[in-house]
């Protein structure tokens, strides 16, 4: 389905001439194309999705990075790109949820220490697969584990 609502929006940045948008969808269909090669063949929109979030990742990074190297010019371009592409990842989980969560997964598993991260990270990441990007989660982790 995600596969075809890109097919779909790819031609409608074409018909409308948007640039930007066009080559961010671009960018997603190719990066989708060669993990299928790479692959075992056509991905579930699962795995679509996954691409997707990593390329989003990859544009929230590139901004980070041409911010600090102050080409202001090319971050504005990642994140207009990172807009695009955000449009097409699930509803993202609010830091409410996303403490929520990590603090249910703390009380129940008994985690006290830092030592117990790892294992607290695993259960909290499936539970927030597609919803929250890795980093946040770290940092709430880190949060009730070391208070």
């Amino acid at each position: 389905m995600l596969k075809e609502t890109l097919a779909r929006d790819l031609k409608d940045a074409m018909r409308q001439k948007d640039k930007v948008r066009l080559g961010a969808i671009r960018m997603v269909q190719s990066a989708i194309t060669q993990q299928e090669k790479s692959g075992d063949g056509p991905l579930s929109d699962d795995q679509v999705t996954a691409v997707v979030a990593k390329q989003a990742k990859q544009r929230r990074d590139a901004a980070a990075q041409y911010i600090e190297a102050d080409r202001q010019d090319l971050a504005d371009r990642e994140i207009a790109e990172l807009g695009y592409i955000e449009a097409y990842l699930p509803a993202q989980a609010t830091d409410e949820d996303i403490h929520r969560t990590v603090h249910e997964i703390v009380q129940r598993s008994g985690a006290t220490s830092m030592k117990d991260m790892g294992r607290v990270m695993g259960e909290a990441m499936s539970a927030l697969k597609g919803v929250a990007e890795g980093s946040r989660v770290q940092a709430v982790v880190r949060e009730l584990l070391s208070a």
